[in-house]
């Protein structure tokens, strides 16, 4: 899921962390002792192995990762990825690029560098190119069109010396996780250079190259498209996978070996609960007023035509009023179609900011859409007032909205596509065939009419977020770490933190 949120400020971000609910000696020494000092990388990894030589914990920890996404595709992602590794002592940086929709967390575990597409952003200004990404989300209205193209324009002709830049001091890393690499059939020959290579010594790494494939598949394919996904995925040590489902797929349809491909799930976003005061959102202002709307169903997120908008769209309107329970059917997110064919300016009613107060009458066929971006100060009370999040994707992996519903303990209602099934076979959704709007009909009918199996849905969800849980980002950074050192080999990370790599 390509979505970035505004920051959640440090009470969200602390619900974030991995369970340890003591100091963590290693990140404390890796903070200046007053704020805004500094101190030098090698005076920081100093200070980090006598603290882990203090715990008598693994000096394996004390890798340096680098987490490179460089058109900041999934901010709340790196972010919690980079946050729950730097909490185990790992010396974590993030090179990525400005996110122009908003805010993002500040980085308290671990360090961010946006070295990427800075003269593009600086020319565009603040707000001009917020979804101009290279192969990713763009602008959504005509408007400001003309001003996404030329953006991007701008940030291809960066692309080549940014990544260079990036190559030229990659050796300081043990491991190079790239999250996204936007433009691939260039960026196979913009890796890092192996140890042994060519150019200057300065410039080789031996540190293993990975990458996670949050689209397996792309979504909307363009020519040669997958023909530059395999050629990237020879050139990596790794490739990670959210689920079972895209371990098969990228095995059998992209001959990645098997060997290469690890499956380590998506963590669940607990840190998105804090982005306002839950105070101002749904239930206590239904408490306030006195007034009670029915049962509200979410569509959350980018809405693009593998959503599957026209199934929900046409499911919604199979149910008589008195089966919708009085309930409304919500559609939020910026849009990446056209979304008039689908006639929802017809028996919609279009949102402003905010969801809709709860006395405010239902539009007429219960539908409300808010066509934009919405972030972190707003993303808490939409979730909180959703009853019920559906996900009726034609296809996918896996998917940010469904870890941020998780996050929120919400019921979902999936499709059986990608990873999806698995979600649900822990008890937290409820699913149906993809493509099928009578299928899906039929469970939102049940659901809207079942309280007890929407609090049953809703206890699997929460159970999943727990610390240490499966999908809690604790568990999620031990997998990755055990993993990099899989790939590193014994005796690595002793080894190169006493010796070096490279310039530092």
């Amino acid at each position: 899921m390509r979505r970035g949120h505004p920051s959640p400020g440090r009470a969200a971000i602390a619900r974030a962390r991995v369970p340890s609910q003591t100091a963590n000696p290693i990140l404390s020494a890796r903070r200046p002792a007053q704020s805004g000092a500094d101190c030098t990388v090698d005076e920081m990894r100093s200070t980090q192995l006598d603290a882990a030589k203090a715990l008598r914990g693994p000096i394996v920890r004390m890798m340096r990762i680098h987490i490179v996404d460089p058109s900041a595709y999934t901010p709340p992602y790196d972010h919690a990825l980079c946050t729950a590794l730097g909490l185990t002592g790992a010396e974590v940086t993030l090179f990525t690029s400005r996110f122009t929709y908003g805010p993002v967390p500040p980085a308290e575990a671990y360090r961010r560098r946006e070295m990427f597409y800075r003269r593009a952003h600086a020319a565009a200004g603040r707000g001009g190119i917020a979804a101009s990404r290279l192969g990713g989300p763009g602008a959504a209205n005509a408007a400001s069109s003309l001003r996404s193209r030329r953006a991007k324009a701008l940030k291809l002709a960066e692309h080549l010396p940014d990544m260079l830049r990036y190559r030229a001091i990659s050796s300081q890393a043990d491991v190079i996780h790239f999250q996204w690499l936007p433009v691939q059939a260039l960026d196979w020959m913009l890796l890092p250079r192996r140890a042994g290579g060519g150019g200057p010594r300065a410039s080789r790494c031996a540190a293993p190259l990975l990458i996670t494939a949050h689209d397996v598949m792309p979504h909307e394919p363009l020519p040669l498209q997958l023909t530059a996904q395999r050629l990237l995925y020879r050139h990596l040590d790794a490739v990670v996978v959210h689920s079972h489902h895209g371990r098969d797929r990228l095995v059998h349809e992209l001959q990645v070996p098997a060997e290469r491909v690890h499956v380590i799930p998506h963590g669940i976003f607990e840190h998105l609960r804090g982005g306002r005061a839950l105070a101002e959102g749904e239930s206590a202002a239904r408490q306030r007023s006195g007034g009670r709307r029915g049962p509200v169903v979410l569509l959350f997120g980018l809405l693009r035509p593998y959503k599957g908008i026209d199934v929900l769209l046409a499911a919604w309107r199979m149910l008589s009023e008195q089966e919708r329970m009085g309930g409304e059917l919500w559609i939020a997110g910026m849009p990446r179609m056209d979304l008039h064919p689908f006639q929802l300016q017809r028996g919609a009613h279009w949102l402003g900011q905010g969801p809709p107060p709860p006395t405010e009458p239902p539009p007429p066929e219960g539908v409300r859409i808010a066509p934009r971006f919405i972030g972190d100060d707003e993303l808490a009370l939409w979730f909180e007032a959703a009853d019920i999040v559906v996900l009726p994707y034609l296809e996918a992996d896996q998917s940010g909205v469904l870890s941020t519903a998780l996050a929120f303990g919400k019921p979902l209602l999936l499709t059986d596509v990608g990873g999806f099934p698995e979600i649900a076979a822990r008890g937290a959704a409820s699913i149906v065939p993809a493509g099928e709007p009578h299928a899906l009909a039929g469970q939102l009918r049940l659901l809207l009419a079942d309280p007890a199996r929407r609090e049953q849905l809703s206890a699997a969800a929460r159970r999943l977020s727990e610390p240490g849980g499966p999908l809690s980002w604790s568990t999620i950074a031990e997998a990755h770490l055990e993993l990099y050192q899989r790939l590193r080999g014994p005796g690595q990370a002793l080894r190169r933190h006493i010796g070096g790599c490279g310039p530092r």
